[in-house]
């Protein structure tokens, strides 16, 4: 079995790329190789590739940037995904493409189900949302896998952008009124090998149903819980150093006054991922002090 993954140099696809190596051949796309932004490059690294799975692991991420540069954002997130739906419908392949918590508007009171009705506040969940919205109108064999608050050792995310704040500042302002669950890249990728794994026998099988599911972490915290563990555990794991922080306050959505709104409530239900697949992800906090771990330190 060949299996391509794009993004390949990022926080979850370079977890990919490891975590499916076990399912057969990986060919591993950086952006120099299929790029987004050229829909033309993205077929022809299809059709030369010419695999069983393809896994896109590759978008355009950056949320408040893309409310001033919203026809890029849909591009790469909208535009780019539709070509690689095309080719794998042409190839017969099974697509697996990854979107966000953010096509909803966060307003219910529950965790979202994958039924529930997708209402993006900004642009990047439009972007997202346009990108799911192509696969499932081109049909074929696809899997979109929902997560939220992703995060690795590794690139630019929450947990490395806290821990610098944490060695700069003695104080440090973080936003309490959204709830979600940080997700590790790496219990992605996990997740991913083994829906890959039965979603392949169902396909040999002739039983493969396409869908959409939900893919996160287990509880849920806010973006001021979530960096009071970071900042906690890797003392606890690193008492020798030093860091600067002794104060996280928490605010308002309102009072941080980012560019692109974020919904309140980002939290995913997860029920029919382990219906289907029987898989439940770790605890947030758990998996937190995992990745910690791998981090570098003084």
């Amino acid at each position: 079995m060949r299996l391509v993954v794009t993004g390949a140099t990022g926080q979850l696809g370079s977890e990919l790329a490891r975590s499916l190596a076990t399912l057969g051949e990986v060919i591993a796309f950086d952006r120099a190789g299929c790029d987004l932004a050229r829909p033309q490059r993205v077929r022809e690294a299809m059709r030369e590739a010419r695999p069983d799975i393809i896994v896109n692991a590759a978008a355009y991420t950056a949320v408040d940037r893309a409310e001033t540069e919203e026809d890029l954002a849909t591009a790469l997130n909208g535009t780019a995904v539709a070509a690689l739906a095309d080719e794998a419908q042409r190839l017969g392949a099974l697509l697996v493409h990854y979107s966000t918590d953010y096509v909803f508007d966060g307003t219910k009171a529950a965790p979202y189900v994958e039924s529930d009705a997708p209402c993006p506040l900004n642009a990047y969940g439009r972007s997202k949302l346009a990108g799911e919205q192509a696969i499932v109108a081109r049909g074929g064999d696809y899997l979109v896998l929902r997560t939220s608050w992703l995060y690795a050792a590794r690139g630019q995310n929450f947990v490395n952008t806290i821990l610098r704040l944490a060695r700069e500042r003695e104080s440090l302002s973080v936003v309490d009124d959204q709830r979600g669950a940080p997700t590790w890249a790496r219990d992605l990728a996990g997740a991913t090998a083994r829906i890959l794994q039965q979603a392949e026998s169902e396909r040999r099988g002739r039983s493969f149903v396409s869908g959409i599911y939900h893919v996160t972490a287990g509880g849920a915290a806010t973006w001021h819980d979530f960096a009071r563990a970071i900042i906690e555990q890797y003392r606890a794991l690193h008492p020798a150093e030093r860091l600067q922080a002794r104060e996280i306050k928490p605010i308002s959505s309102a009072a941080f006054a980012a560019p692109a709104m974020r919904p309140k409530n980002s939290r995913l239900d997860g029920s029919a991922l382990k219906t289907r697949f029987g898989i439940v992800l770790p605890q947030w906090d758990a998996a937190l002090r995992l990745c910690l771990q791998e981090l570098p330190h003084d």
